[in-house]
């Protein structure tokens, strides 16, 4: 397990946003996500916040970005949440899952069901990270 913190990746990182929920780590076009155990992650109580911050940042809908959710700790995420992302017009060009566990690894196909944009999951987070600059290299909207 590798926290973006203690990795070669954080100084890299243009900004790190924390919230009493999780650690955002923001660099030129994706975005490296940590939360914290035993959250149980809404759109409501999590994710539209963290949304409409990153919007604000990097002025746009999100249509540029990756967006990674390193999973270092054990919590529950709302698949069906990610509706109310779509419904508001925002956009990612990939979503990568890190995972360690095969449990996460196998949670993290159910909210592929919901995804509109390139998903991938991923064992290690340099290659979420490679997947992620590769994909920032391709123009256009999303992939």
């Amino acid at each position: 397990m590798m926290h973006v913190k203690n990795s070669p990746f954080y100084k890299e990182a243009i900004q790190e946003i924390n919230y009493p929920f999780g650690d955002f780590y923001l660099f030129e076009n994706f975005v490296i996500g940590e939360i914290k155990a035993d959250i149980v992650f809404t759109w409501a109580d999590h994710g539209q916040k963290v949304v409409e911050e990153l919007t604000d940042l990097y002025g746009e809908n999100g249509k540029g970005l990756v967006y990674i959710t390193n999973r270092v700790n054990s919590y529950s995420v709302v698949p069906s949440d990610w509706i109310n992302f779509y419904k508001l017009s925002y956009q990612l060009k990939g979503y990568a899952v890190v995972s360690y566990s095969s449990k996460g690894l196998l949670n993290s196909f159910l909210e592929k069901i919901f995804m509109r944009n390139t998903w991938h999951s991923f064992e290690k987070l340099e290659n979420a990270i490679s997947w992620a600059k590769s994909l920032s290299e391709i123009k256009g909207t999303a992939a």
